[in-house]
């Protein structure tokens, strides 16, 4: 069956795989105040169900438990857009969660597609920065084909993502689905785990608790922050697009840690200071997007400054009490 057209009232019908997530649960936010009709699908294996307390009793919002690599129920209706966002996505998850990481990038896209496929939907891969693994171009632009160790303790991310792409690409050109790629970069705010391993969330907890934060090598590796509405604002303006190649989305400002160490630290008060450890295997040591395509094509580009992101997010985790 495909989709000819959502509930009365509402704009389109719209499926979020992996929407009780960290950005999956402020994309549906954005969808439903845009008038779709949103439909949020998560297993909970890294996701929070009351990460979407905001949505219940909305009109037009419906919340599926389901693990989108097993496929997508055939029970739900015909959508007119699929954005596929749901897998581990933290340091912590690939180690603990390798083979659900992995499945979630080939059996679940490929379930994604399939649906798409057979709805006459537009289908958005959250692809990821990692794709270009440990970069040996700098800033990194949609051509750089990566510098990623496959068999590495990132790998099953970094591999399942790639794969991801392949497969969105080969659905594409074979089979004429309406495709779109996101690479997303470092992504902070509001509604991340505590204790995911990511560095924003690391160094508040650490803060917060008045202990030293942990910086690795020597803290001048480097990363650029993006406020997660605004990365909602670049998913929701790509997936609109007529852009069918991938496109970064990010912050081009970047931070090195130590600098990240001692803003966290004069915002929160805390006088614990830092400490150092050795640098994870296959880190990269510079994280920067070109988001001249974005800019180019979509229009966008970030607008939320990272103190004033940072300040938001720890207002959240002290009223979380994370």
């Amino acid at each position: 069956m495909r989709y000819t057209g959502g509930s009365r009232g509402l704009g389109m019908r719209v499926l979020v795989t992996g929407g009780a997530g960290f950005v999956g649960s402020h994309l549906v936010e954005r969808l439903l105040a845009d008038g779709h009709e949103v439909w949020a699908l998560d297993s909970l294996l890294t996701g929070r169900r009351e990460n979407l307390t905001h949505a219940d009793g909305a009109p037009g919002f419906h919340f599926v438990l389901a693990d989108i690599t097993q496929g997508v129920p055939a029970a739900l209706p015909p959508f007119a857009r699929i954005y596929h966002l749901a897998s581990p996505a933290s340091p912590i998850d690939y180690v603990l969660l390798p083979f659900e990481t992995l499945y979630a990038g080939s059996d679940g896209t490929r379930a994604c597609l399939e649906r798409a496929a057979a709805d006459g939907a537009r289908f958005l891969l959250a692809s990821t920065s990692e794709v270009y693994g440990d970069p040996a171009v700098h800033p990194q632009v949609e051509s750089y084909w990566g510098n990623v160790n496959p068999i590495g303790p990132r790998s099953v991310y970094d591999e399942a993502k790639r794969y991801a792409e392949a497969l969105t690409m080969a659905f594409h050109r074979s089979r004429g689905v309406d495709t779109r790629i996101v690479r997303i970069f470092n992504t902070y705010g509001p509604r991340m785990r505590a204790a995911d391993g990511r560095v924003i969330p690391t160094f508040l907890r650490q803060a917060l608790a008045g202990e030293p934060l942990t910086l690795f090598g020597d803290g001048g590796q480097t990363r650029s922050f993006c406020y997660v509405t605004d990365l909602v604002d670049g998913l929701t303006r790509l997936m609109e697009s007529g852009l069918v190649e991938p496109c970064n989305i990010g912050n081009p400002v970047e931070r090195t840690m130590a600098e990240l160490a001692l803003a966290v630290n004069a915002l929160t008060g805390n006088a614990a200071g830092t400490v150092y450890k050795p640098l994870p295997v296959d880190d990269p040591t510079r994280r920067r997007p070109d988001i001249t395509r974005a800019r180019e094509a979509l229009g966008w580009e970030p607008r939320v400054a990272l103190e004033d992101g940072l300040a938001a997010t720890l207002a959240w985790f002290r009223q979380a009490g994370a």
